[in-house]
């Protein structure tokens, strides 16, 4: 049987020592399969065994394998289209529901971080960074929006303020989220799979789910094995392929790329960012940048819209690191690697069930930390009977991609281009 390694990253490299995990063979029964060992398997795997549910995860390839070990890190929350956006297209009932879960997936990370004892490297403190003056006004309203929903942990930064936590002088303002923060998001997920294994859950790596077989009890094969179940959890993302194409029509992976400077040392570490806040800027095609807990900087940015991998990853991210931070021109970088999301064309999460008991969500489209965490409970609850809050994301519309899976690579890459375009010229 193939052995997938994690790729070369940062993450990978500073990951902490977990046991081997056996690949799946023979046939084993359980009450949950869960399709996916990265946050969404894994929030759903601990929330249904909190519960007593019995629950059995297959992973591909080794946990965190996809987007959750290679993410940037970053604690951001609502969703990738915020609740004003989700209100014009569903109406206020859903979107006060939708909201009221927009600030919980961050919680709920912290939760688990203090009640497994996950070592992962927390911090508290997110930055959004405003280049324009309209960029700085949406903010101001993103601020009224979220504390109409409860959220307060926010300040309004202008351009004295901000230099103050990001010294880097192309801001003219911002809005800091105590509540936001960042993580190494490996190691979040390592430590929730020895949570779900210390709760007598089971995950098997190294095993995909290569055919479901439907029907009243459903059974998820693998190369050399097969998982009887009462429910399926497919929590794929953007690493499920195409084992259920229902799914696979809604959808298209998209990588982004991340690069990881040499150590810095304490001195121009806390010089680049003194309270050691994670930094995202408000452009659509949006750079974002953090300290590791060795003072590296972890930058990242750029989409290459049907998962393709780039021939040369530094070449597209240092230009974008040394923008903002001119001072690192000598600085070596030591790792750079690309993961892969899911983008809907809707860019919300795509969540609900086929038949009466095959459940999914995916498609978080970049802002997939918090939102899978989140989804992992909403998930469970559902599994026991409680669908209101499932029900809010399963009735959210979503469309295929214009053209079908051929002409959806080009058709996102063209509005990528025009968006891109009015980050340039700051419309």
């Amino acid at each position: 049987m193939a052995n997938t390694p994690y790729p070369e990253s940062y993450y990978a490299a500073s990951a902490n020592a977990v046991p081997p995990r056996p690949a799946l063979q023979g046939e084993v029964e359980t009450d949950v399969c869960v399709i996916g060992a990265g946050y969404t398997g894994l929030s759903s795997a601990l929330f249904l065994l909190e519960n007593g549910f019995k629950v059995t995860v297959l992973e591909a390839a080794k946990v965190g394998f996809g987007a959750s070990g290679r993410n940037g890190g970053q604690i951001v929350n609502s969703y990738s289209r915020d609740i004003d956006v989700i209100e014009r297209s569903v109406g206020p009932k859903q979107a006060q529901l939708l909201g009221q879960m927009a600030f919980e997936g961050g919680r709920i990370i912290r939760e688990r971080v203090a009640k497994y004892n996950i070592q992962c490297d927390l911090k508290d403190g997110g930055v959004f960074a405003a280049i324009t003056a309209k960029q700085m006004g949406h903010l101001e309203s993103q601020k009224r929006l979220w504390e109409r929903f409860g959220h307060t942990q926010l300040e309004l930064m202008d351009q004295r303020r901000i230099r103050e936590v990001v010294n880097c002088d192309q801001y003219v303002g911002g809005m800091l989220d105590m509540s936001g923060g960042h993580i190494h998001p490996l190691n979040l997920a390592l430590g929730e799979a020895a949570a779900v294994e210390s709760l007598g859950g089971t995950i098997y790596e190294q095993s995909p789910a290569v055919r479901i077989e439907r029907g009243a009890n459903p059974v998820v094969h693998t190369p050399e094995g097969k998982v009887r179940a009462k429910f399926i959890i497919v929590a794929g993302n953007a690493y499920l392929g195409n084992l259920v194409p229902e799914l696979a029509a809604k959808s298209m992976p998209c990588g982004t790329q991340v690069i990881t400077t040499e150590p810095l040392g304490e001195e121009l570490a806390n010089n680049l960012l003194p309270q050691d806040y994670c930094v995202e800027d408000c452009n659509y095609l949006l750079d974002y940048y953090r300290l590791t807990s060795d003072k590296r900087l972890i930058f990242g940015g750029g989409v290459v819209y049907g998962a393709r991998d780039p021939a040369n990853i530094e070449a597209i991210i240092r230009p974008k690191m040394l923008k903002a931070f001119p001072q690192l021109k000598d600085v070596k970088i030591d790792y750079a690697w690309t993961g892969n999301f899911l983008l809907t064309l809707s860019r919300l999460p795509q969540v609900g069930r086929i038949g009466d008991n095959i459940y999914y969500s995916q498609g978080c489209s970049g802002h997939g930390v918090t939102y899978t965490h989140l989804a992992g409970k909403v998930l469970a609850e559902a599994l026991r009977g409680q669908a209101e809050r499932f029900d809010a994301f399963a009735d959210l519309p979503h469309y295929p991609f214009p053209g079908g899976q051929l002409l959806r690579t080009p058709f996102a890459a063209l509005g990528a281009w025009y968006y891109g375009l009015r980050d340039k010229f700051g419309y």
